[in-house]
Formats: structure tokens, C-alpha cells, sequence
């Protein structure tokens, strides 16, 4: 230090010592500098000139020797000793550029010429401003003040303002320490002023003496720097911040400020911001959300910051959940008061930003069920419910960050990254093949391609299958729920792989509310989960207590939901000691007979084998239970025993055999098992004398029957009865009008048939 003092003071002496006659020496007590103020530059030679810009470089020399102690130690310091200026004193050169005059009234925006990210941007600074800002100098190294910047180590650039410097004193008494430039000092402090324009004043940065600190120049107008060299210090947050749970929203708030300016967080910052999710996980997502919804840059960086460790990632999910689970808002109240209400979907680009993170996917696992189902209610209610504050949310969204157009796009991206990220992605390209992602966005199919990807998934959700089950229960029986179809969907998927006779009489109530809903993919969703319930004997006794509402169902004109209710009715008559359908047992075989000639084969022979199963269920009561409905499906079994499809036919034949015995008809039992069809008319007609005008009316209609094996049964069948009744008017007409039948066979027996009805009638 003594060194640069002494280079100094010969630099300042040798100014005067150039070529040509130097001017006479004054007594040091009679030397009187004027103020920077009062000197404007006018009457000063070349020789000044060239003398005031090597002092410039010789300060600046100084102040890098200073400077080196900020922000990157060197091993060996650079020597500082200034030297003397060794150009020839040429009067005719070309001044130096940083000896020429400067306006005084110049300011920083037209002084500073050069890269400002060099460590002499300091000095660059100091001089900005001509003739106002004084430069303060001192050799105490405890304490060093120098405005902050991004760079180190580069050669010093020549960036001095143009300005006047007043002479230092040459008596040879006067050192750095006590002899400040502008006449005043402050002893042990090197401050650089950071003067903008005239008007503004210095920025404090320190707040102790002690401390070295450094503060970053930057253009206001620009972005900050990205640079990240120290972490925050948080000492203070974490004494009393950590263990006070009020004060997380303030650390919170203070640690997005933080990484607004950086990169991503270093080891210090990294490790305070898991200590703190650790210690309040739900009051730290609650902040997050609150100051950054859109999830910026430093958002986003502490969203990853907590999802690249296990544990935390497992803590803050559950708090997620149920943001995204309340659309559009969910209403909470952080730890400081805040009332602010946060988006459901701000909660879903935080969890986008977790699935990047590989560390995390232990925790994804653990919560894979509940996500997935959040996620879909989010796909579905952003598709058929958008607020205009949702949308104007989005938008702002947008800037900031790529993403889809429309929120359940983006939703079905978070589902097939969260599913990748499981390593699941046979099932995302299954979904993909099916064009289940696109039928999943649209409002009156979301709850077909729902229940797509439950299926798809069955296999790789075989350990979630109670944890899953028991979450759709807990929506669908909430007291208002917004996503009853597309869960009930996916519920009925899981059913068949969920055991126990508790969880099979939650889900009971559930089915029977959609079974009375005036929608139709209700009552098909109900009932397939009713088909999946009745294959279990022990639930045929609480399934009774819904067969007056599956009976109604039989009048539907859906052939899919006829068909699946008679299933529900044979799978709960499997249990041959069940009493609770006796109730309902007549009511039943009423709503069958229809049935037995529905265009549907499927809904035809499930309803005949039904029709056979209730007859042996009250069988033992007596015949008089159920003899009016028996004697009525005489015919159209009958009939049916000429069906094409032989199922039928066979399954009709047996039901018409139960029926006879059940009617305790021997003789018709007999003529059916010999194979003789027309014996069995004949005998039917004969005995059974109340009955034959009925018998003949359910006859008449199987005349225009699109079968022709049915037709021809129907025509003998006339003629039999012709020899048995007494008004054959109603025969006669319905023949008459099928004259132009095209089969021959079918044409000769009409013609035989009405012959006899003539000669009967002329007689």
C-alpha cells in the first residue's frame, strides 16, 4: 500500500516536470486548489491535460487494487503500484481520450461508452457525472464499498468520464489517508458513488460496517442478470421463520423474489427451500400459489426444487389434490391472513412441473389413483365449464408459458405425462389407437372414453383398486357431485376386481340413484354395475330391494338395457332360497311375454329362460300364483318352438315343457316331448274351452311374422282351431289379407285352411 501511496506522489510530481519551462514554484503554504466547481477547464495547457489522465489511470489503478477483494479471491494478488507515465510529452499528439474536458453537466447515460461487466465499471461509475459527484478515497481494508458486478477478472477498460479533476496537493505531508481529493475525508472507507443523473442520490447497500457487499449494476431497463454466485441469505428466516408458521408466506414470497434474478437455486437456497416444505408443506404450496398462480420462471424452479426429493414431493400432493379437485376456486385462507382464492388449474401446472422431476416418482405412485381421477374431473368440467375469470386466468398463462389453447388439452397432457412418468405408456398409446384422448374432450362422450381408459388400465391398477374404488364412493356420494357420470363410469370398470361384500354395499346405493335417473347412460351405467353385484350370491337379497325398478325397465325400448336387466334378474334367481322376489313375481312375468317376440334374439331367449325361472320359483307356492300368466305364454312359446335360431327354439321348447307341468298338463307335457306340434294344438284348443278366443287372438298376429317357419306354424294352427270355434270372422279377414304371400307351400295351406273356414261357416 505504502508502494502505490509513493508511485502516486511521483506521478504528481512529474507532471510538472515536462518539457519546456516550468513554472515557478510557490511556497506549499501559499498553494491554494480551487473547487472542481470553480475550474471549468479554460486556460489549461496540454501538459495539464496529459498529466490529469495519467492520475485517472493511476486512481484506477488504485481502486482495482481495492476492488479485488469482492466477490472471487485470487490467490496472488495483482501488484497495484502505480506507475509514472512513460510516453513522450509530445504537445502536438492527440490529447488522451480520457484527459479531454467533459461538458459538467454530462451525465452517466452519455458517459459510460464501454461494457459495463467489467470489475473498472466502478470507476466508471465514480466519474459519471462531471464536476457534482466527489470521489471519497481511503486505505482501510477492513471495509470496501464498490458497487457490485456481474463479471471478474477482465482487463481494466479506460471508461472515465469527462471530467475535472481537482490537482491533489503536492507539499509531501499530505498521504491517501488524510488528504481526500476534494478536500474533505473520511477516514477508513473507499465508497463509490452510483450517481444516475444529477438529481438522484447514492443507494445504500451495507448494513454493517463489517460486511463486504456487493450490489449489482444493471440497466433498470433490462432483465436482471441470471447469474447465481451466493444464495440467499435466509439465516434470519430460518431463526425465526421456519418454526413460525405464520411467517412462511413472507419467506416464501421472499425466496420467489430471490429466484427471480437467478438461474436456479444453489446448494444453500436448494436445501432451505426442502427444510421449509418439510416443516409446513401445505402452507408453502397455499403461498406459492397464492404470489405466483401462473407458475413463472422462479415459480417453476421451486416447484422442481421440492419434487426433486421424494419425501417433500409425497408432503405437498395431497394439499394439490384438493385444489384441483375444487374447480373453478378453491377458497382457503393462507397462514398470514391472505383470503385470496387460488385456480384449480394453477394447482395443475405446479403438478406438471413436479412429473418432470424423476425423483419424485415414488410419491406420483402413491397418489397415481387420486391425480388421474382429479385430472379427468379437470379435462371434463374445463371442457362444459369455463368462468370468464378462468379464461382470463389461462391467458395469462399463455404468456408466460407454451401451452394448449384450451385448459382440458392441457389437462390431457399432464394425464399422459403423468402416466408416462409411472412408465404406463403401453396404456397412453392404447388410449392413442382408440382415439380415446380425442373423445375424452368432448362433453357427451367424456364418460364413454373414461370408462376406455379404465379398462385400458385394469392391469396396472390392480394395486390400486381399493384406494381408487373408495375414492370415486367418496365423490359420487358427496352431496353435490360435478362428475357423477364419467366416475360412475370408471367406478363400474373396477367392480369386477373389487372383492368383499362392505365395499359391494357402498356401491349398492349409488347404483340404485342412477337406476331411477331420468338419463338413459344412468340407467346403462347402473345396471352394469348391478350385473357385476349380482354375480355374487350374498348381494341377491339387497339387489330384491330394486326389482320394482328393474321391472319398469323391461318397457324400455333400448334393447341393451332390456337385456341387462333380465340378466340382473337370472343372476339373483340363482339363489334358489330368495324370497323377496315373490313380491314382484307376477308383475315380472307380466313385463316378460312381450319379450319373447323382441326383435332382439338376445332379449328373446334371456326372456324365455327368465319366464322359466320365475315359474320354478313359485312353483311351490301353488299354481294359482301365477296360472293366469302361465296360461298365457302357452302360445307365443309354442310358436317360437319353429323359431329359425334354434336357441330359441330349444330354450322355448323347455320353458313350454315347465309351463305344462307347472299348469299340471300331462297330456300337453307328453305331446311335446313326442314331437307333436299339431296334437298339442288340437289338445290345447279342446280342453282349455274358456280360453280358445284368447288363444286365437295371440295366434293371429304370428300370421304376419317376417319368419317363414312361424307363418306356416300359424296357418296350421288355424286350421286346427277352425274345428273348434264358432266365430271365424276374425280368421277369415286375417287370412284373406295374406293371400299374396309368396310361398308356395304357405299359399296351398291358406287356400286348404279358408275352404274349411267356408264349409264351416255354410254349415
Amino acid at each position: 500500500m505504502a508502494g502505490r501511496r509513493s508511485g502516486l506522489c511521483r506521478l504528481l510530481r512529474k507532471k510538472n516536470e515536462g518539457p519546456g519551462p516550468a513554472p515557478a514554484r510557490q511556497p506549499e503554504e501559499m498553494q491554494n486548489f480551487q473547487p472542481l466547481q470553480q475550474d471549468p477547464g479554460q486556460h489549461r495547457t496540454e501538459e495539464h491535460v496529459r498529466a490529469r489522465g495519467r492520475f485517472r489511470r493511476a486512481v484506477q489503478r488504485f481502486l482495482k487494487f481495492i476492488g479485488i477483494r469482492r466477490r472471487t479471491p485470487r490467490t496472488t494478488p495483482p501488484e497495484g503500484t502505480a506507475q509514472p507515465d512513460t510516453r513522450t510529452n509530445n504537445p502536438k499528439a492527440k490529447p488522451d481520450v480520457d484527459s479531454t474536458p467533459t461538458d459538467p453537466t454530462a451525465t452517466s447515460d452519455t458517459a459510460l461508452t464501454h461494457d459495463l461487466t467489467s470489475p473498472v465499471t466502478a470507476l466508471t461509475h465514480l466519474m459519471a457525472t462531471a464536476d457534482i459527484a466527489p470521489i471519497h478515497c481511503a486505505a482501510n481494508s477492513d471495509t470496501a464499498l464498490v458497487d457490485e458486478t456481474t463479471t471478474s477478472g477482465t482487463a481494466p477498460t479506460d471508461l472515465m468520464a469527462k471530467a475535472d479533476i481537482a490537482p491533489m496537493p503536492m507539499d509531501g505531508t499530505s498521504n491517501l489517508d488524510t488528504a481526500p481529493m476534494d478536500g474533505t475525508g473520511i477516514s477508513g472507507t473507499v465508497m463509490t458513488d452510483d450517481v444516475k443523473t444529477s438529481e438522484t442520490t447514492p443507494t445504500d447497500v451495507m448494513e454493517k460496517s463489517n460486511t463486504k457487499t456487493t450490489e449489482s449494476i444493471g440497466n433498470a431497463d433490462t432483465t436482471p442478470t441470471q447469474s447465481v454466485t451466493d444464495a440467499p441469505n435466509l439465516d434470519f428466516f430460518k431463526e425465526k421463520g421456519f418454526s413460525n408458521q405464520k411467517q412462511v408466506p413472507a419467506i416464501v414470497r421472499y425466496i420467489h423474489q430471490c429466484l427471480t434474478f437467478h438461474v436456479s437455486p444453489d446448494v444453500s437456497l436448494h436445501t432451505n427451500i426442502l427444510s421449509l416444505v418439510g416443516a409446513h408443506p401445505r402452507d408453502v404450496v397455499m403461498s406459492l400459489l397464492h404470489c405466483a398462480p401462473a407458475c413463472d420462471r422462479a415459480a417453476s424452479m421451486i416447484w422442481r426444487t421440492i419434487a426433486s426429493s421424494g419425501t417433500t414431493a409425497e408432503k405437498v400432493l395431497p394439499t394439490l389434490l384438493q385444489v384441483m379437485e375444487d374447480w373453478p376456486l378453491y377458497s382457503v385462507s393462507s397462514s398470514d391472513g391472505d383470503n385470496k382464492d387460488v385456480f384449480a388449474l394453477a394447482a395443475t401446472l405446479a403438478l406438471q412441473m413436479i412429473i418432470q422431476e424423476p425423483e419424485c416418482q415414488d410419491a406420483l405412485m402413491i397418489y397415481a389413483p387420486q391425480l388421474l381421477v382429479a385430472l379427468l374431473f379437470q379435462v371434463f368440467v374445463s371442457t362444459e365449464q369455463m368462468p370468464e375469470e378462468v379464461k382470463t386466468f389461462w391467458r395469462q398463462c399463455r404468456e408466460q408459458c407454451d401451452l394448449p389453447n384450451d385448459p382440458n388439452r392441457f389437462a390431457v397432457q399432464t394425464i399422459k405425462a403423468l402416466l408416462c412418468c409411472l412408465h404406463w405408456e403401453n396404456e397412453v398409446v392404447a388410449m392413442e389407437c382408440k382415439r380415446g384422448w380425442d373423445t375424452l374432450l368432448h362433453p357427451d362422450t367424456h364418460h364413454y372414453a373414461v370408462g376406455l381408459l379404465a379398462r385400458e388400465m385394469r392391469s396396472v391398477l390392480i394395486p390400486f383398486y381399493s384406494l381408487i374404488t373408495t375414492h370415486l364412493l367418496g365423490l359420487l356420494s358427496s352431496k353435490e357431485p360435478h362428475w357423477e357420470l364419467p366416475a360412475l363410469a370408471f367406478l363400474v370398470e373396477l367392480l369386477d376386481y373389487v372383492e368383499g361384500r362392505k365395499c359391494h354395499e357402498s356401491v349398492l346405493p349409488i347404483l340404485s340413484k342412477h337406476l331411477q335417473s331420468q338419463c338413459p347412460d344412468s340407467h346403462r351405467l347402473a345396471l352394469r354395475g348391478l350385473l357385476v353385484l349380482s354375480v355374487d350370491p350374498s348381494m341377491a337379497e339387497s339387489i330384491c330391494s330394486l326389482a320394482e325398478h328393474l321391472v319398469e325397465l323391461l318397457h324400455d325400448g333400448d334393447g341393451d338395457v332390456v337385456a341387462m336387466t333380465l340378466s340382473v334378474f337370472l343372476n339373483m334367481l340363482q339363489d334358489k332360497d330368495i324370497e323377496a322376489l315373490s313380491s314382484t313375481a307376477l308383475k315380472l312375468a307380466e313385463a316378460l311375454q312381450p319379450l319373447f317376440d323382441n326383435d332382439n334374439i338376445h332379449v328373446q331367449l334371456l326372456s324365455i329362460r327368465l319366464f322359466q325361472e320365475v315359474m320354478e320359483l313359485l312353483a311351490e307356492e301353488g299354481p294359482k300364483t301365477l296360472n293366469t300368466q302361465v296360461h298365457q305364454s302357452l302360445i307365443p312359446l309354442f310358436f317360437h318352438l319353429h323359431d329359425e335360431n334354434q336357441c330359441v327354439a330349444e330354450a322355448s321348447r323347455e320353458t313350454l315343457l315347465s309351463a305344462a307341468s307347472f299348469l299340471k298338463r300331462r297330456d300337453l307335457e307328453q305331446l311335446l316331448r313326442r314331437e307333436q306340434p299339431i296334437k298339442f294344438c288340437d289338445c290345447l284348443m279342446d280342453k282349455d274351452v274358456s280360453r280358445r278366443d284368447e288363444h286365437l287372438h295371440q295366434a293371429l298376429p304370428y300370421l304376419q311374422s317376417p319368419q317363414q317357419p312361424l307363418r306356416e306354424a300359424a296357418v296350421r294352427f288355424m286350421g286346427v282351431a277352425a274345428w273348434h270355434m264358432q266365430d271365424l270372422q276374425p280368421v277369415m279377414k286375417a287370412l284373406e289379407v295374406m293371400t299374396e304371400d309368396d310361398c308356395s307351400s304357405y299359399s296351398t295351406m291358406q287356400t286348404a285352411v279358408l275352404s274349411a273356414f267356408r264349409r264351416a261357416v255354410s254349415k
